[in-house]
């Protein structure tokens, strides 16, 4: 039986999952590929830190280049995360004729173009399924069932600590602020959850499924984002009663020669399927001109979850070894499509305005939407809740597709008159 031996750099959580995976299923992943899959070296730095999990000593080491420089390691997975020095770490073992497996997507929404060209120019693979949606085998899918369809929109819920605040200010009508302190407390929501709660997380994942899918560059800093920290128990029962949910998407389409996409708080129909994504789970939902509507349902995080993911790669990697056939003709983060990313296009919207209890508010605001070609669809004013001493109300909108630029430049506008103390919330309404 052929050993394939694994250095993995990092014994965080990804990494722990990742090893127990790989002791839980040894017998049963040898009997199904004929092949001996090890890992033989971890690099860790604090040796004596106990990591709940038990690991042969030797098999620690401090230095990289015992496993980015030893020859008889095949696959390298990196699970440090992070920017640097994963992505030069990543670089060092592709140029050195090994093949890499990563978590990372981070790294890879900013480094993925000089990552994937070192893989093709070493003709080595580059792996990367655990970096989006944790244990959902999305990419796979769509690197491999779904290349016979032209997909034209991502939708996805790619982060399970802002989907679980949400679902329970929704179920329980408590406020952001101590569901933020539940999840810390149960571990959903890390101690400092800025990348979470401000759409970034969400972001770099996006920008990986926007290469994957479309083949264009959409450096995380590009993509329009925010997060869910101005979402208010407010906001969420005027969705449910008028029949949406409250989502952080990431999504995009491909709209003739452009990728429109963008991360932020989404008025979801109840009626989709992403509608129903609870918790800390994660979903991605697709269409595809053959395949239609799918979506692809799990836990998005977790050491076991993203750890299965890392080695259903390695694993994928193994076989083509076996094989010798470790190789792509064409790497899987793309660029070259031709299509450019081209920021927000046009959407239904949601506006929470803080307006003055008096009259002719409602008609300055409809007359200056009018003004810029905005049409109102819905609108309502919450009279029976005072904000702060000036008796502000809240007054919420519904508007009609508009481009965000044209919404932008009328709530400016309504903003210099008297009719509007402060814009509270905007947020895209996806009606389907």
């Amino acid at each position: 039986m052929r050993k394939i031996k694994v250095g993995m750099l990092g014994i965080g959580n990804v990494g722990r999952g990742t090893y127990q995976a790989l002791e839980m299923n040894h017998d049963l992943i040898a009997e199904k590929t004929g092949l001996d899959i090890e890992i033989t070296k971890i690099l860790n730095r604090n040796p004596d830190k106990d990591r709940g999990i038990d690991i042969p000593k030797e098999k620690y080491t401090a230095d990289v280049e015992e496993i980015l420089g030893n020859p008889d390691i095949d696959i390298v997975a990196e699970l440090i995360g992070g920017i640097e020095p994963a992505t030069t770490y990543m670089a060092k073992a592709l140029s050195n004729g090994k093949h890499v497996v990563t978590a990372n997507k981070a790294a890879l929404a900013a480094n993925g173009p000089m990552l994937a060209a070192l893989s093709q120019e070493h003709n080595v693979l580059l792996r990367f399924e655990a970096a989006v949606a944790g244990g959902i085998p999305i990419l796979n899918s769509l690197s491999t069932a779904l290349l016979s369809n032209e997909l034209s929109e991502v939708h996805g819920i790619l982060n399970g600590t802002t989907n679980y605040i949400l679902t329970q200010m929704s179920m329980y009508g408590k406020s952001y602020e101590e569901v933020l302190k539940d999840a810390q407390e149960k571990g959903f929501a890390e101690a400092d959850p800025t990348a979470d709660v401000e759409g970034l997380d969400a972001a770099n994942k996006l920008s990986i499924l926007i290469s994957l899918i479309f083949g264009v560059s959409a450096p995380p800093d590009k993509i329009p984002t925010r997060g869910i920290t101005s979402v208010s128990n407010v906001d969420i029962e005027f969705a449910e009663e008028a029949g949406y949910k409250i989502k952080l998407l990431g999504s995009a389409e491909h709209i003739g020669d452009k990728v429109y996409g963008n991360v932020e708080p989404v008025l979801l129909h109840a009626s989709h399927p992403l509608a129903s994504v609870n918790n800390e789970f994660n979903a991605v939902f697709v269409e595809g001109n053959a395949a239609d509507e799918l979506m692809f349902y799990g836990r998005g995080a977790g050491p076991l979850p993203t750890g299965s993911a890392v080695l259903g790669d390695i694993i994928d990697i193994a076989r083509k070894i076996e094989k010798e056939s470790a190789y792509d003709n064409l790497s899987r983060l793309r660029y070259d499509s031709g299509s450019e990313f081209a920021g927000e296009g046009s959407s239904k919207y949601y506006v929470r305005m803080a307006v003055p209890e008096k009259s002719g508010i409602l008609g300055k605001i409809t007359t200056i939407f009018g003004e810029h070609d905005i049409s109102i669809e819905v609108i309502k004013q919450e009279a029976d809740e005072a904000i702060g001493e000036e008796q502000l109300v809240s007054l919420i909108v519904i508007l009609f597709d508009t481009e965000k630029s044209r919404l932008m430049k009328a709530l400016d506008a309504i903003l210099k008159t008297d009719a509007v103390h402060s814009i509270e919330n905007i947020m895209r309404v996806e009606t389907r």
